[in-house]
């Protein structure tokens, strides 16, 4: 479990979360990318694609390899707080809170890493 709360405000925090979770899938490894903060509007079609960090793979590519082989999903109230509604959302990425959060990082093996 990879928890990604910088987006363009901190670049280089947002870019390891997302190369870290990418990284991840490639590996066989079962991944799922909480966006939470400012990384919530990497959710929303177009987002990640704007999003610009020198010498870093680009973050909609990134954004794309979780998608093929992990879960993405987006803080509830981080969505609320910025009218994000599932309607909004990429196909695929979902909303979801605290309870979900707590489910899947008590599944045994699980670990967390925080950005």
């Amino acid at each position: 479990m990879i928890k990604a709360t910088a987006g363009a405000d901190s670049p280089e925090r947002c870019n390891q979360a997302f190369t870290v979770a990418a990284a991840g899938v490639a590996s066989g490894l079962p991944v799922s990318l909480w966006l939470t903060g400012e990384s919530a509007w990497y959710g929303l079609p177009g987002r990640a694609e704007e999003f610009a960090l020198p010498h870093a793979t680009p973050l909609g590519d990134l954004l794309q390899v979780v998608l093929t082989g992990g879960q993405v999903t987006v803080c509830t109230q981080c969505a609320a707080r910025r009218d994000i509604g599932e309607e909004d959302l990429i196909k695929g990425v979902r909303i979801a809170g605290a309870p979900t959060f707590v489910e899947e990082i008590s599944a045994e093996g699980a670990q967390a890493l925080v950005y």
